[in-house]
């Protein structure tokens, strides 16, 4: 087990409220599929410009997605691929509760 000092546990907690948000979640899914330009992820999500660049500078603070400048368009990578294991527990665990759940009902 890891000791976590008062400083980890915020670097920690910075972590998991830029993933706290709806949108960056999507961008980040969007960005599974492979690297892609803002304007890209702005037709396929179909948010904003201003919003996207927002949310990718977010991203990008915390090192989770990178930046690859090519002439004038900039693109976005995965720079944290491990984000997706962590999105695939969170999602495996409240299917198993849904299902468990449903059991309950089912029973009634």
């Amino acid at each position: 087990m890891t000791v976590m000092t008062e400083e980890m546990l915020e670097l920690v907690a910075q972590r998991f409220r830029l993933l706290a948000d709806p949108m960056r979640l999507r961008i980040l899914h969007e960005l599974q599929q492979g690297e892609s330009s803002v304007g890209n992820l702005v037709e396929r999500i179909g948010a904003s410009q201003p919003n996207i660049s927002k949310h990718l500078a977010s991203l990008r603070g915390q090192h989770m997605v990178k930046r690859r400048q090519e002439g004038n368009m900039a693109y976005f990578s995965i720079a944290a691929p491990y984000i997706f294991t962590l999105c695939d527990t969170v999602c495996n665990s409240m299917k198993e509760e849904f299902e468990a759940k449903q059991n309950l009902l089912s029973q009634i």
